[in-house]
């Protein structure tokens, strides 16, 4: 069967599944607000952090950061209270103060637009660049974590060996309709379904379109 098809089929049927699971945190704050910043900060909040933690973090932080040069009138200690207790919050928060002031130098407290330019920041790697794009910007781009990454081998619709290279077969591969969503879908199609060690197959309905590569034991 033609693995076009087969991707096209299993992403409708995710959007019809996804109303049943709760959306990730960081993605749940670009629909509420669209904020390019906002999606820029909670990005690297959340990175080696639990959602539940990103939420609060992200909450309290933006009861005293709402915009880059607001960042101007806060100490790090600040930056670390509210925060806290996000993984490495110390180094973020150092991270937070800087991409805060290169933007009001830089930008004009505008979000850049583009990759290449995100990339330059402190911090941000090509996962929260293409999210800055796309949910953000609506600009079509393809974030790629370890769910992505995962469950695109998985479904035997690619076969990479890193989240980079997944990124750069579903350029290739995929529908450009379907790159701003399709994130968010693997996501929470991973954490509720698809999971990394013992997927729930039994339960799962895309399960007759996914040839479960490496998946060894399923409940």
């Amino acid at each position: 069967m033609n693995n076009e098809i087969n991707i096209n089929k299993i992403i409708e049927i995710l959007k019809k599944e996804a109303i049943n699971w709760d959306v990730p945190i960081v993605t749940l704050i670009a629909i509420q607000e669209k904020d390019p910043f906002k999606i820029l900060i909670s990005t690297i909040l959340s990175l080696r952090t639990k959602d539940e933690i990103t939420i609060k973090a992200s909450k309290k932080l933006y009861q005293i950061l709402n915009k880059p040069e607001d960042i101007y009138n806060l100490t790090s200690k600040e930056i670390e209270i509210a925060i806290y207790p996000v993984g490495f919050y110390k180094r973020k928060s150092l991270q937070i103060i800087e991409i805060c002031k290169e933007l009001y130098e830089k930008y004009n407290s505008k979000v850049p637009k583009d990759i290449p330019t995100l990339l330059t920041f402190n911090g941000v790697g090509r996962k929260t660049a293409n999210l800055v794009l796309s949910e953000g910007y609506n600009i079509p781009a393809i974030c790629v974590d370890t769910h992505v990454h995962r469950i695109s081998n998985r479904f035997g619709f690619l076969k990479t060996k890193n989240p980079e290279e997944t990124e750069m077969e579903l350029r290739q591969k995929l529908n450009k309709k379907y790159w701003i969503i399709y994130n968010t879908l693997l996501v929470s199609f991973g954490q509720k379904i698809c999971r990394p060690v013992s997927p729930y197959c039994s339960k799962c309905k895309i399960s007759k379109y996914c040839k479960k590569i490496n998946v060894k034991k399923s409940r």
